[in-house]
């Protein structure tokens, strides 16, 4: 199996051979964030398919933030450049939980937690962010579980 990152690879040279530059570039700027990530502390490594997905939604999150932030400065344009990067990314991010199944996570996160107050809420996130990693935004998930234990 291949990683995602030669995956990520193999899809730029696809991308030159088309002559797409919304993609190619997109690739391009993605995998310079995870060399950037590669090489940052210490020492170099080489990161695990996780830790690019982490890269990965990072990124994804950049471009959102910047199509609202053009989009509230009038620059639909930009905006709708941003999406389409944003856009390009996901595909190699795994599947997003729908709402329902991010609901029954933070039930079970609770649960296993004995949270009954929002001061337990760090607990629980504690206990949820590894099994929601790359499938669903912090921000949706800090919500889902705020909403669960203020009801």
């Amino acid at each position: 199996m291949t990683s995602l990152k030669d995956r990520m690879k193999s899809d730029l040279t696809a991308a030159m051979r088309a002559r797409d530059d919304l993609r190619k570039g997109t690739l391009r700027m993605t995998l310079a964030a995870i060399g950037t990530a590669e090489v940052a502390g210490d020492t170099a490594k080489q990161l695990s398919d996780n830790e690019i997905i982490t890269v990965l939604t990072r990124e994804v999150k950049r471009r959102r933030e910047a199509a609202e932030a053009f989009r509230t400065g009038g620059r639909a344009e930009s905006a709708e450049r941003e999406e389409a990067e944003a856009a390009v990314i996901a595909e190699y991010l795994p599947a997003q939980l729908s709402e329902a199944e991010l609901a029954e996570l933070v039930e079970q996160a609770v649960a296993e937690a004995g949270a009954t107050t929002p001061r337990d809420m760090g607990t629980v996130m504690k206990l949820l962010q590894p099994k929601v990693a790359g499938r669903a935004e912090g921000r949706m998930v800090a919500d889902a579980v705020k909403q669960r234990l203020t009801s």
